[in-house]
């Protein structure tokens, strides 16, 4: 879980999303992830604040703020359906939100112009409700990879985005029990590991190609879903 949850901070270094999802899906292997949750959220929440210099300058903010309005739709019903999920239901239902699109992501699906504000905030719709897996990062990385977006921006606006949704969503969690007395431990002891992992991802986005980077990261979530799905059939 240790080596699980630096792989995930190098791969949100580089390339600003992808975190919580590997790091739930390998999660999931071994254990109920929907108490890691909360974790995960906080865990990105400080990785934003050893990023946030050098991505400022980058953000898209009319597209975050708009896809932040829309996830305000989904959240709260999501979470309580999902708190109430068994153990072997919680972890099938998040590797196939997971899977489904990793491999919309795989696709390569492109749009050959901007999306406006009322298909951005329906994305945000759908991140919330994939928010309540830990997962809304997913589907606005396929939404913003399918644009012509500059790498720095769609990595600044993934992480802006990530940070506001994982602050709407933490409350959620904790008014239906998923905010638990181990929480705060886990997070102490995720700190040192994430900031190794930020460091390391931060110097690989000056030096991998982002396209080819993204790649490897959705194959590697695809088998990660896989092993959880066939674990649990």
């Amino acid at each position: 879980m240790a080596a699980a949850l630096v792989v995930a901070a190098i791969v949100r270094g580089a390339t600003g999303f992808g975190f919580s999802a590997i790091f739930i899906a390998t999660a999931a292997l071994t254990t109920n992830p929907l108490p890691l949750i909360p974790v995960v959220f906080t865990c990105e929440i400080v990785m934003t604040g050893f990023q946030a210099r050098a991505i400022r300058p980058h953000i898209d903010w009319r597209r975050v703020l708009t896809l932040l309005a829309g996830t305000l739709v989904a959240i709260i019903p999501a979470v309580y359906v999902m708190a109430r999920f068994s153990e072997d239901n919680a972890r099938l239902a998040i590797s196939a939100i997971i899977l489904v699109f990793a491999i919309l992501l795989a696709g390569g699906w492109k749009w050959s112009r901007p999306i406006g504000r009322a298909g951005t905030m329906a994305v945000g719709v759908v991140a919330g409700m994939a928010n309540s897996a830990g997962v809304g990062g997913l589907p606005v990385g396929v939404f913003l990879a399918a644009q012509p977006i500059p790498p720095a921006i769609f990595r600044a606006s993934m992480v802006a985005f990530l940070t506001g949704i994982d602050l709407l969503t933490l409350p959620v969690l904790a008014a239906n029990g998923l905010v638990k007395p181990d929480t705060l431990p886990a997070i102490v002891m995720a700190l040192p590991l994430l900031g190794l992992g930020i460091w390391i991802g931060t110097r690989l986005f000056a030096l991998a190609s982002g396209a080819q980077f993204r790649k490897t990261v959705v194959y590697l979530l695809v088998a990660l879903c896989l092993l959880n799905i066939l674990a649990l059939l």
